[in-house]
């Protein structure tokens, strides 16, 4: 039997998809084009920067900017790096792990007082962080943790809309497999070790790389409860340079890229598992 030959698109749906695919292009150029604009004028010499009108592309790029942030004794920058990566690296990891604790808890299981608890999570998303940040310092102060990089990640261990965005996420898992695993002597930390968690891999990566870039960027709660240069992390550093360097906007656009490099880079690495997530709740 012949097959007809495949029926060839109406001129509507080419148009209609062309125009759908016009749309997105400018989109991705308009969102795109700053953090470009940024790039090629950190690679400009500090005369072509205060040229009227500025030439968008540099006559003669240079990365002396880069070399000046990197080799300033004065600018522990390698420890400010190491200082932000630390913090933003355990926070993902604690949040990570008492979300999917946590809402597998909220999920799964029945027990007097849940709705009322998971009520008040769901209050904490809605309170702004200025309104708990007094109670936070006092805290961090009784804790004896001012001036350390505990002070960043100890507030932060438990995330409401981590709880919530894990709750969703497992209500779906079936139950059946965590029945037959108790049948077969699973014990629940168990089951959610080795069942639950290995199902939660785009739900894990979009929150890590939420709370990555949240932590990366934080500048409010370092500047109070961190006093001294060596502890300072990223963003604490771009603002210094804006203020210590507001002449040289070489120096300024430099700092903010290497600022940005970490958050592409882990956004390169999750990106799939981010693509999946939205792609499973788009079908949910």
């Amino acid at each position: 039997m012949i097959n007809p030959p495949p029926k060839r698109p109406s001129f509507a749906f080419v148009l209609g998809k062309s125009g759908a695919y016009a749309v997105l292009i400018v989109g991705l150029i308009g969102t795109l084009l700053p953090f470009f604009y940024i790039i090629v004028s950190s690679l400009k010499t500090t005369a072509e920067l205060r040229q009227t009108p500025p030439d968008f592309f540099p006559k003669q790029p240079t990365f002396e900017h880069y070399t000046t942030i990197l080799q300033d004794k004065d600018i522990p920058i390698a420890q400010n790096l190491a200082n932000s990566v630390f913090v933003s690296v355990m926070r993902v990891v604690i949040t990570l792990f008492t979300s999917s604790y946590a809402g597998y808890i909220f999920a799964k299981y029945h027990f007097k007082g849940k709705n009322l608890a998971f009520g008040i999570i769901l209050i904490q998303i809605m309170i702004p962080f200025q309104v708990v940040m007094i109670p936070n310092y006092l805290l961090t102060v009784k804790l004896g943790l001012i001036d350390s990089l505990w002070a960043l990640i100890v507030p932060a261990f438990i995330d409401a809309y981590g709880i919530f965005m894990m709750k969703q996420f497992i209500e779906a898992l079936p139950a059946e497999l965590m029945d037959a695993a108790r049948i077969d002597g699973a014990s629940e930390f168990g089951i959610y070790s080795r069942i639950v968690l290995p199902q939660m891999g785009p739900p894990l990566a979009s929150l890590g790389i939420f709370t990555f870039m949240a932590t990366w960027n934080d500048y409010l709660w370092p500047l109070i409860v961190l006093t001294s240069p060596e502890k300072r992390t990223i963003p604490l550093l771009v603002v210094w340079f804006q203020t210590a360097h507001v002449s040289n906007q070489g120096l300024v656009l430099a700092a903010s890229i290497l600022t940005l490099l970490p958050i592409f880079v882990v956004y390169i690495f999750l990106q799939r598992w981010i693509v999946d997530q939205a792609t499973s709740s788009a079908f949910k």
